[in-house]
């Protein structure tokens, strides 16, 4: 399996990003989906998660601001984050999870991309 993410930058407080990220090799509708992110000097963080059937998880920092969702036709799953904070700062990065549960322990997951950097500016 590879993830590509797509989507991140640079963006004022308040504003808004979405994050793609594309699978290819297995059966994509097969298994669940997050998405984490790492600050510089800080251990990688949960932030959503999304199962083949469509439920989703959330980690509360994130909860009523982003959105995780999948297209299984396409391969790929987004994050749309909405009203950005400084401390959402972070590479993000998707992963795959091939328990086909909703997990927020990175340990869970089976397969990572590369990563996509996200700078929110005051």
């Amino acid at each position: 399996v590879q993830l590509v993410e797509s989507g991140g930058g640079l963006v004022q407080a308040g504003g808004s990003l979405r994050l793609s990220c594309a699978a290819s090799g297995r059966t994509f509708s097969m298994y669940a989906m997050g998405w984490f992110r790492q600050a510089p000097g800080k251990e990688r963080e949960f932030v959503a998660a999304i199962k083949s059937g469509g439920s989703t998880y959330y980690a509360d920092s994130v909860k009523g601001r982003f959105t995780i969702s999948r297209d299984n036709a396409k391969n790929t799953v987004y994050l749309q984050m909405n009203s950005l904070k400084p401390e959402d700062t972070a590479v993000y990065y998707c992963a795959a999870d091939f328990s086909h549960a909703l997990h927020r322990s990175p340990t869970w997951y089976d397969y990572w991309g590369q990563g996509t950097q996200v700078t929110v500016s005051s």
